[in-house]
């Protein structure tokens, strides 16, 4: 390069008043020079007070920008000046190369293939609580009261399995409200459940193992096995639950079993006692792991609440697992697992090389949120709205199309199934809904195999009376083909 080019690229004005420094703006000219490739290996720079002179800065802002980029490398310094080092330059086809197709492992391509993109909160969407009743008050008050006390001991690291004071408090409302059998040593504090379900798999399992899941069943089961290389065997589920006959058993013995025994998702069936006994039986012989994922078992509108399968044989091959996004907020991100009281001395090296502790703040007041009783006050007024909201999506839908529109679920839970005829096709139904404000399920993107059943997963957790209706309504429309 010319003195002249160099006087050029070196010497353009500066912003006065641009948002950057004159030091940063001078310092990213001669950076993206050199990567750019305009300015060479061996190319000698201005003496600073030279360069301080013609450009119109101090020459100790011309200093500092040498001195950052003889630290990052870009000069070297001898007695005859600064220069520019030798390095590797950026290929001429370097956009080519950032718009070109980027190879990426057959596992991330089977995660997006099922990927929608949404607003968090639209309408219809399953899996999302009632938002606007989450008592506010109530939390702010719990952490309040935890950052008045100890402010300064939650800042660091915590146990890396959670704080003991909610893993008490967690083992307490789970005997009491879902029949689990644990201790606090037993419970595994996590960035929700689905954390727990990756903890699992990587835990429990190896590459090329064989896990069940449900089909259809929940994506992010089969997306925690799948990053764990394991072989996934989708089994059918009837009225009765999972279906494993013993056959099933001699073909594909699997090292894990996901289900969702107490309010299956995505069709809401209920696991008969027959059935869990004998999951329990034949996993224990082939010495075969069985998670639990009862993510939504608080919302039960008829009858008593169905217990976990967890609390019926002990001692269990039962991983139990669940989250508070459900019940409280998803932002929370705070989930458990309780391991089977003889895996925790052998995973509890793995767990804390792989844990850290942190959310203790939140955690310390979720314990208070739990023990106050605030906790159990709001499943309660949420398991009355989340009816009334029910009963309001089944009026609907049994007004547009009839009284015997095909409906599964509706025990528990926030949300119900729409079946469809297998000419539609619920996902075009589906993107169709979401340019409307709705983002309902696609039921047939909950299956593995071949055979998928067409129909729309519609939540109303987080869904308004008049929501419902217009989103009933806009269904409607779609189905006539307006």
């Amino acid at each position: 390069m010319s003195d002249v080019e160099l006087h050029q690229l070196l010497l353009a004005p500066l912003e006065r008043k641009g948002e950057q420094t004159l030091q940063q703006q001078l310092f990213q000219r001669i950076k993206q020079a050199i990567l750019a490739g305009k300015l060479t290996a061996g190319t000698r720079l201005p003496a600073t007070r030279q360069l301080a002179l013609e450009v119109g800065v101090s020459r100790n802002t011309v200093i500092a920008v040498c001195a950052q980029l003889q630290a990052e490398g870009f000069l070297l310094s001898d007695r005859q000046g600064s220069h520019i080092t030798h390095m590797a330059q950026l290929p001429d086809d370097h956009a080519q190369y950032v718009s070109s197709e980027i190879a990426l492992s057959p596992r991330i391509a089977q995660l997006r293939s099922s990927h929608r993109t949404f607003s968090q909160e639209m309408a219809l969407r399953p899996g999302i609580p009632s938002l606007a009743h989450f008592p506010l008050a109530q939390w702010r008050r719990a952490l309040n009261r935890v950052m008045l006390h100890q402010p300064q001991q939650l800042l660091g690291y915590g146990d890396p399995l959670g704080e003991r004071t909610l893993r008490e408090a967690l083992a307490q409302h789970l005997a009491l409200a879902r029949g689990v059998r644990c201790t606090p040593e037993q419970i595994v504090i996590t960035e929700g459940a689905q954390q727990a379900l990756t903890l699992c798999v990587a835990l429990l399992s190896n590459p090329g193992d064989i896990g069940w899941v449900e089909e259809p069943g929940y994506r992010g089961a089969k997306a925690a096995m799948r990053l764990g290389d394991m072989r996934i065997e989708p089994v059918a589920v009837d009225a009765q639950g999972l279906v494993a006959g013993p056959e099933k058993w001699q073909q594909r013995t699997p090292r894990l079993i996901y289900t969702t025994p107490t309010h299956q998702y995505p069709t809401g069936a209920i696991m008969s006692a027959p059935r869990r006994l004998a999951l329990l039986a034949a996993a224990r012989e082939h010495q075969t792991w069985i998670i639990e994922d009862d993510y939504d078992s608080d919302f039960r509108y008829s009858g008593e609440p169905i217990a976990a399968m967890q609390g019926m044989m002990q001692p269990t091959p039962v991983i139990y697992i669940g989250s508070f996004s459900k019940t409280l907020f998803p932002a929370l991100r705070l989930g458990f697992m309780v391991m089977p009281a003889q895996l925790i001395a052998p995973l509890r090296p793995a767990l804390h090389e792989l844990l850290r502790g942190g959310n203790r703040p939140e955690q310390q007041a979720l314990a208070l949120f739990l023990r106050s009783g605030d906790f159990s006050r709001h499943l309660s007024k949420m398991r009355r709205l989340y009816r009334q909201r029910q009963a309001t999506l089944r009026q609907a839908l049994q007004h547009t199309f009839g009284m015997q529109v095909p409906l599964l679920g509706g025990d528990c839970g926030m949300h119900l199934v729409l079946s469809l005829a297998e000419e539609h096709n619920d996902m075009a139904m589906v993107d169709r809904l979401i340019q409307s404000g709705f983002a309902p399920g696609a039921l047939s993107g909950f299956y593995l195999g071949e055979q998928k059943q067409q129909g729309l997963v519609l939540g109303y957790g987080n869904t308004s009376t008049s929501q419902i209706m217009a989103g009933v309504a806009q269904l409607a429309r779609l189905l006539r083909g307006d």
